[in-house]
């Protein structure tokens, strides 16, 4: 498995395609809902993980929210892969760029169900945030890189 940034026009289809497997089909979200507007903001950052036969089987973003601060979003790995260190190695590469930015904090808002995972990789929670779709409560999380 490696990390990098999605180049071939095939790389982005399945990283958009992970992220809505993923992120909102399991909510009857529509398709293209796993997009952004600010996904081409200058200084955004995109990751994909890659298995040996390169397959996409993980994604997350990161951009800058403040001039020290970063923030990380969508991340998501594919449920075949799941528990199997690719969210950590994804993260790792994201927290990484951020460093080498300058920024010094990542904030992000994790699901419920992800709380533990980013707490094993240092957040802590600061406060219960929102509630998407009405039924995945969300957690403000934040560490010091």
């Amino acid at each position: 498995m490696r990390v990098t940034t999605p180049q071939l026009s095939t790389e982005w289809a399945a990283y958009y395609q992970l992220r809505y497997l993923v992120l909102r089909q399991p909510w009857q979200q529509p398709p293209g809902s796993e997009r952004a507007p600010d996904d081409d903001a200058p200084g955004t950052v995109h990751a994909v993980a890659l298995a040996d036969d390169g397959s996409v089987i993980g994604v997350g973003r990161l951009h800058a929210a403040t001039a020290t601060q970063a923030q990380v979003r969508f991340m998501a790995v594919h449920p075949a892969w799941q528990g199997k260190g690719v969210g950590g190695v994804v993260l790792t590469y994201l927290e990484k760029e951020a460093r080498q930015r300058g920024l010094t904090e990542c904030v992000l808002q994790a699901r419920a169900a992800a709380v533990p995972f980013y707490e094993r990789a240092g957040y802590v929670v600061v406060v219960p945030s929102h509630m998407l779709f009405g039924s995945v409560p969300h957690f403000l999380m934040r560490k010091e890189l």
